[in-house]
């Protein structure tokens, strides 16, 4: 399965890459493990944003073949 994973804002500075490619193995395939394969293993940082196809969701949701998975900060503001 390849997946298109974006990176914004300080999640683009923390990965060192604004977009990847990746290549999953797995027939059923959830954010937190396109995370763990992207991130090499490091815990998902809390209160981050998760979008599916520009869609928000959470670490639990499926991801299907060609998805786009976006990762940013929570945006603030005043």
């Amino acid at each position: 399965m390849n997946i298109t994973v974006r990176y914004f804002a300080g999640m683009r500075d923390r990965m060192g890459c604004s977009e990847a490619n990746l290549t999953l193995d797995k027939g059923s395939v959830t954010v937190a493990d396109v995370w763990a394969q992207a991130s090499e293993g490091q815990p998902l940082p809390d209160s981050t944003l998760i979008a599916i196809n520009m869609e928000y969701t959470d670490a639990d949701a499926s991801v299907c073949e060609g998805d786009e998975v976006a990762f940013f900060p929570p945006v603030t503001g005043g």
